[in-house]
């Protein structure tokens, strides 16, 4: 069995799956590549997550996630700042330890507003503020920072950054290979300014991540758990896939799903399902 080469399985995707499972499960199916997540990272160890990957002979194309810090200045901002440059060294040893053509790429996620707060503003300064602190220990690491926008109905507890243009202008300051962009179809496709923006980020070198999945409504209660399988929904990932391939995006692609059905069921069947979707779907406009 085999998938398309770009293919990355998000281990959101198959959330309930622990390490060891989302590995075979990947690499069963004949997808090349994965993207971890810290939480079954650190429930096995790093050191024992570092190998198991380098086992497994599957790329490592990002680790989710860094971020949540646009708390004002005080313990748990420095929590959050600390946090992060583990989150940093993880993805390091991680992206050393992937196979051939694997990525060095941290998802960053800002946060949203502090409990009590109405100041958007001062959140977002705050984030720039936090990549300044942490770019240089980032670049030293070889790790980019990608900061990914959320769909604006996220803004008030998950991220304040809603655009790929405020993700951009928030890297503006940074190297590209530092700090970059997460371009996510879930959460990118309404923007009415996405195809100049893909194509800024190309130009600036700053896409460092291509994330795809897709978006139906009516949505469910709980607003996280509402991507689905791509073809399921409205997206149109011909014209954003080619986008981002007229960039000179080579990378992996990712397909991060967060849908409470789709993790009930068996990894492998969503794995297989995903690899097919993505078929239909992506590998068309892929060159």
């Amino acid at each position: 069995m085999s998938a398309d080469p770009r293919l990355s399985i998000n281990q959101a995707t198959i959330k309930y799956a622990d390490l060891a499972t989302a590995l075979k499960v990947t690499t069963d199916a004949g997808v090349q590549s994965i993207g971890l997540w810290r939480e079954p990272v650190n429930e096995v160890g790093l050191d024992t997550a570092v190998k198991m990957l380098a086992d497994s002979g599957l790329r490592f194309s990002t680790h989710c996630r860094g971020g949540f810090f646009t708390l004002p200045e005080g313990p748990e901002r420095r929590a959050s700042i600390d946090d992060n440059r583990r989150a940093i060294d993880e993805t390091a040893a991680l992206a050393a330890a992937g196979a051939e053509g694997s990525t060095a790429v941290l998802v960053l996620v800002a946060g949203g507003l502090p409990e009590g707060s109405r100041d958007l503003v001062g959140a977002r300064s705050r984030v720039h503020d936090a990549l300044t602190e942490l770019a240089p220990y980032a670049q030293d690491a070889g790790v980019t920072l990608a900061i990914e926008p959320l769909h604006p109905m996220f803004g008030s507890d998950r991220c304040v950054v809603s655009t790929l243009r405020q993700a951009l202008d928030l890297a503006a300051d940074f190297a590209p290979e530092v700090v970059g962009a997460a371009v996510d179809t879930f959460h990118i496709w309404w923007d009415p300014q996405v195809y100049e923006q893909i194509a800024r980020a190309g130009r600036e070198g700053r896409i460092s991540t291509y994330q795809v999945c897709d978006w139906k409504t009516p949505l469910p209660a709980d607003v996280l758990l509402s991507r689905h399988y791509m073809g399921d929904g409205v997206i149109d990932f011909a014209s954003l896939t080619r986008a981002v391939v007229e960039t000179g995006y080579d990378r992996d692609i990712e397909v991060e799903i967060f849908n409470a059905d789709i993790w009930a069921d068996a990894p492998e069947t969503v794995v297989a399902r995903t690899a097919e979707s993505f078929a239909a779907t992506v590998s068309p406009h892929l060159p």
